[in-house]
């Protein structure tokens, strides 16, 4: 074969593996990779990027720094799961259904990774999740159960569980760069939701950072030793104060109980050097809150360490790999947290510290290097600007707005000027007092409604929010213009008190099951009666305790609980389950039955006929598929008026039969136990059907 045609035969299969090349080109969608970092609990003020005294945090820089910071990035609902709800479904709390942590999210509602999905991106969520129901919309999740241990964290993922063995941020971060590098697809562009545990409570810091700041002194918050004067009831009647309220675990006064030998040693090797000084400590008032104090944030500060350069790892994987050329990086936090200030930790309020969140952003070509952005912007907004980078449509329901034309530097004409707020977990922990409210450039007003109090700060002369002049008559006109705004975005954002209820068709659906029915035969101090053994109950000491777990899981179900019981006193409560945040209580109370459910932050009673003493008695409290409570006396059915809620998660407290034993359903005392006998006592999930319950009634 001559030159030329060698030549010529050479330029035609160079000129078709161009063409393929081409094709394969045109088949690759070149849309932007969305990765959403997202951290538990961490403060702004606590990223050097936002002018940290605390700390540094260099990684993180690294986004601001080729990026954009934003200074007035807030939230719905400054708490872990709701935060998380509102980021996938960019919707308020009301409308998703997850109000409170302990619900329990539907993720049969439409979902902005189920979006990304249709419109043609993979999708992953590695780490935590904090949902409880498995993650729906996702090709691939590997993520922690529930809240999820500092070390050797079990996880559920869509290959089926896995126990891993280490710290968790950095297993989390393992297991997002082996996503990253050998997972996808790569010719599709990703949405990968990379997500950690830390640095929530209770702050165990990794093997390599548990000695950072041993010979360092944390500088205090101004507000460290704030007395409440200035405020409302409610900032005085919490429970979440670094003087009162962190444990011995939170202390590091106790280790962690599930440390392999290893993990141990290296935490008793730093802690026993720590405690030592302890032995030399007599210490009380001022200097004991300081000491906590240093204790406590130096902890949240190694945790926050370790997640500064895990995210330094990706950060170095995209560069290296040159995804980081077609890929937003967005760092943020479900809410923000108290480093001291206010004499606090946690978060919830709607004050700054906890409703303001850290929100950096880097898109190379896109988001000028250095940039900072103090327009108001939210959670809400997260699933609507994720949508408009991927091209996606945008549902009309989703209630917040793309942050994409802020990202590139022109802020919208009609972008907002308000913010609203609403937190919903009382009672519960922290014992926060339910609030909802309105934040302007200026001003904020915050509606304690259950309280009846009001506060309204003035954020220019009052930063710290420290004095509330709310009847100040100086701000009269700027009170009644805030009391407008608020009523208008409650009426904009559909929040008329309500919360969507994806349970109550759970509820309906549940078949019936007897959970347990208690002979006594088994037990001690019993005897006989007409209607089988019969236990005798003292009222001090519970006869029966099992965890809210399993077949005694309480979660969207009715309930019917009864049998026999002969009273020798008008007060006790025969059994109970759940606690102070939720549960339910069946009790006699001034000689009547009473049965009581609390859910979604509401107690409701229904108060039922009045019962002999010194008599047996057939006694069954319902709670009915409508949620309606009602009573079964000797037969009879005794129906109320009252409409109560469905337990919307396990409660943390057991079930108790004799005594509520645990944190306490209703507003009795630790003396609160049943006195007098039972027999034939039954739990049911689900309705009774009335032959069940006639056999009941008269059986011996």
């Amino acid at each position: 074969m001559r030159l030329s045609q060698r030549l010529f035969i050479f330029a035609g299969f160079a000129l078709c593996f161009a063409i393929i090349q081409s094709v394969e080109a045109q088949d690759k969608d070149t849309r932007p990779n969305i990765l959403f970092i997202f951290s538990d609990d961490h403060a702004y003020q606590s990223i050097s990027a936002y002018g940290s005294v605390v700390n540094k945090t260099p990684n993180l820089d690294r986004i601001a720094n080729e990026g954009l910071r934003f200074d007035r990035a807030f939230v719905t609902n400054s708490i872990c799961g709701p935060s998380r709800a509102v980021v996938l479904t960019g919707k308020y709390g009301h409308l998703n259904g997850f109000v409170r942590n302990g619900n329990t999210f539907n993720g049969n509602q439409q979902t902005v990774s189920k979006l990304l999905q249709q419109a043609g991106y993979e999708t992953a969520v590695i780490g935590k999740w904090h949902l409880k129901s498995t993650p729906i919309g996702f090709d691939y999740y590997h993520v922690l159960i529930g809240q999820g241990p500092y070390y050797n964290p079990p996880m559920r993922t869509t290959d089926g569980p896995v126990n891993h063995i280490g710290y968790t941020t950095e297993i989390i971060t393992d297991q997002t760069l082996k996503y990253l590098k050998e997972r996808r697809d790569p010719d599709k562009p990703f949405f990968l939701m990379y997500q950690h545990k830390a640095p929530h409570r209770n702050w165990q810091p990794g093997p390599n950072e548990i000695n950072n700041y041993n010979n360092e002194t944390i500088p205090e918050p101004i507000t460290l030793f704030d007395d409440y004067k200035g405020r409302t009831s409610a900032a005085r009647n919490q429970a979440m104060t670094v003087k009162e309220h962190l444990t011995r675990t939170d202390l590091k006064l106790d280790p962690p109980k599930n440390l392999t030998p290893e993990q141990l040693k290296i935490w008793n090797e730093a802690y026993d050097k720590k405690n030592a000084a302890l032995e030399n400590l007599n210490l009380d008032g001022d200097a004991l809150i300081r000491w906590k104090y240093q204790r406590y944030v130096k902890d949240y500060l190694r945790c926050i360490d370790s997640v500064d350069k895990n995210v330094g790892r990706v950060l170095d994987y995209l560069d290296a790999s040159g995804l980081a050329e077609n890929t937003i990086v967005i760092y943020t936090s479900d809410q923000g947290w108290y480093l001291g200030e206010h004499g606090w930790y946690d978060k919830r309020w709607m004050y700054e510290e906890s409703f303001r969140t850290p929100l950096l952003v880097r898109w190379p070509g896109k988001i000028e290097p250095n940039t900072v952005s103090t327009d108001m912007v939210m959670n809400l907004d997260f699933a609507q600007t994720f949508l408009d980078i991927a091209g996606a449509d945008e549902p009309e329901d989703m209630q917040g707005a793309s942050m994409k034309t802020i990202f590139e530097g022109n802020t919208p004409d009609d972008w907002r000027k308000s913010v609203y707020y609403h937190y919903y977990e009382f009672p519960g922990a922290h014992s926060v007092a339910k609030h909802n409210g309105v934040r302007t450039e200026r001003y904020k007003l915050i509606n304690f409604y259950d309280n009846k109090e009001w506060e309204l700060f003035d954020l220019e002369t009052d930063p710290n929010e420290l004095n509330s002049v709310y009847d100040d008559p100086a701000y009269a006109d700027i009170k009644k213009e805030l009391e407008i705004e608020l009523k208008r975005l409650q009426t904009f954002y559909k929040d008329d008190g309500t919360v969507v209820n994806f349970g109550a068709a759970r509820a309906k659906s549940q078949p019936t099951l007897l959970v347990r029915r208690f002979r006594f035969g088994d037990f001690e101090n019993t005897e006989k009666s007409p209607h089988g053994t019969a236990v005798i109950s003292d009222g001090k000491k519970q006869l029966f305790h099992n965890p809210s777990n399993g077949k005694f899981n309480p979660e969207y179900k009715p309930i019917a609980l009864g049998g026999f019981i002969y009273p020798t006193n008008g007060n006790g409560v025969i059994a109970a389950q759940g606690g102070e945040a939720m549960g339910y209580t069946m009790q006699i109370k001034d000689g009547k039955l009473t049965f009581s459910i609390k859910s979604q932050g509401q107690m409701f009673t229904a108060i039922g006929p009045e019962v002999v003493l010194n008599e047996w008695t057939h006694a069954v409290a319902v709670l009915d598929r409508n949620a309606k409570l009602s009573f079964i006396v000797n037969g009879r059915k005794f129906p109320s008026n009252v409409k109560a809620a469905f337990l919307s998660s396990a409660p943390a407290d057991a079930f108790t039969l004799g005594i509520d034993g645990g944190s306490l359903v209703g507003d009795y005392g630790q003396a609160n136990g049943f006195k007098g006998k039972m027999a034939d006592f039954r739990l049911y999930w689900g309705v009774l059907e009335k032959e069940t319950l006639q056999s009941w009634v008269n059986s011996k």
